[in-house]
């Protein structure tokens, strides 16, 4: 392997770990279940996903054949993190969850009062 494809590896490690401890302090940190729905839905599909990449990589340059497991769970987190965190978000919104004041956007009650 050469040692620019050992670089891009380790810099896609390295920006997938700061993008899933981000996620997980946002999870940590944030106030309402709204905001704290946005941590973990963004940065750490994106840092899992660097992580994922630079897994493929390593495997299929060393082995010599595409490493078909990482590509497919890769494939697989970015159509499920989506789905998954818009159907929480309409759980929440159906059981009417408290914002916080600085929550961007309405509530499905807000909206109802305006129509």
């Amino acid at each position: 392997m050469s040692g620019f494809m050992e670089v891009v590896i380790s810099l896609l490690i390295i920006i997938g770990a700061i993008f899933t401890l981000l996620g997980s302090l946002s999870l940590l940190k944030l106030p309402d279940f709204f905001m704290r729905l946005h941590g973990p839905t963004k940065a750490s599909t994106l840092g899992t996903g660097a992580i994922l990449v630079a897994s493929a990589l390593y495997f299929s340059l060393t082995k010599g054949e595409i490493s078909v497991h990482e590509i497919l769970i890769t494939v697989f987190l970015f159509i499920t993190a989506p789905v998954s965190a818009y159907m929480l978000a309409k759980a929440a919104l159906h059981l009417k969850l408290k914002q916080q004041a600085q929550t961007q956007g309405q509530t499905l009650s807000q909206q109802e009062g305006e129509g």
